[in-house]
């Protein structure tokens, strides 16, 4: 769910998926397909060898948006530097909130 900025109903369906080569699958792209969301996932090498066989175009891939990934990508490796959120430890999801949250707050201060 993402909230609204005003009033109404949460969001229940994002605009975009980016993803990595591993969610390249055709029931993927399909079911994306099917629910109107944009997928920004890069084709395996075998995928593009078969479309190749068959006389089909590639998939377009919107780099700037697959670029972007990396951000977060790089962020949850930071977080993940942190040993108390690598293996969990909390029990309660409300430590492990608060957890999540200090170590946000040792990226982003000096």
């Amino acid at each position: 769910r993402v909230a609204r900025p005003g009033p109404g109903r949460p969001r229940t369906r994002p605009d975009r998926v980016v993803a990595d080569k591993g969610y390249s699958a055709r029931k993927i792209r399909a079911y994306l397909r099917r629910r109107g969301i944009a997928a920004t996932i890069p084709e395996r090498i075998d995928q593009i060898n078969g479309r190749i066989r068959r006389g089909k175009a590639r998939c377009r891939l919107d780099r700037t948006a697959y670029r972007r990934r990396n951000v977060v990508e790089r962020c949850f490796s930071r977080l993940k530097q942190n040993r108390a959120l690598a293996t969990r430890y909390d029990k309660r999801a409300v430590h492990y909130q608060a957890m999540v949250t200090l170590a946000c707050l040792r990226l982003w201060l000096p």
